[in-house]
């Protein structure tokens, strides 16, 4: 009976000693994954916080220059004024442009995303606004 007593404890001792570094071997093959997940969730917080920033920087201009007696050179000014205040690095290569056609004006932001990764180009923004430009019309 002795002997089948230690028959069953080198068997568990040896199966405790192949299972050694199992973890360490699932955690190689896991981590990258979990590594690449959390970038990717990083990587589009900060696209979408461009774009926010794009779209209210274009907001603005349109209001600015949709005023009484304004025009797309205080909507262009006044996103840039936007984009200066906000923008920092997550928006980065901006151009900002506006137009009217008398009825309505339009504010167009463009800019490239900042990305996390060193060497990779960032995402391309375009966001635009767009309204009626407020004017005297006769009764």
């Amino acid at each position: 009976m002795r002997d089948h007593g230690r028959l069953t404890d080198w068997w568990r001792g040896r199966r405790w000693a192949d299972d050694r570094g199992d973890a360490s071997i699932q955690m190689a093959i896991v981590y990258p994954f979990v590594l690449l997940a959390a970038i990717a969730v990083i990587q589009a917080s900060m696209w979408y916080y461009a774009r926010q920033i794009a779209l209210t920087a274009a907001r603005e201009g349109v209001t600015a220059a949709r005023a009484y007696q304004a025009g797309p050179a205080d909507g262009t000014a006044r996103a840039r004024q936007v984009l200066g205040r906000t923008a920092g690095d997550s928006l980065r290569s901006v151009s900002v442009s506006a137009s009217s056609d008398g009825e309505r004006v339009r504010v167009q932001v463009r800019g490239v995303a900042q990305s996390l990764l060193p060497g990779v180009p960032g995402l391309t923004i375009t966001q635009s606004a767009s309204g009626p430009a407020e004017r005297w019309v006769e009764p």
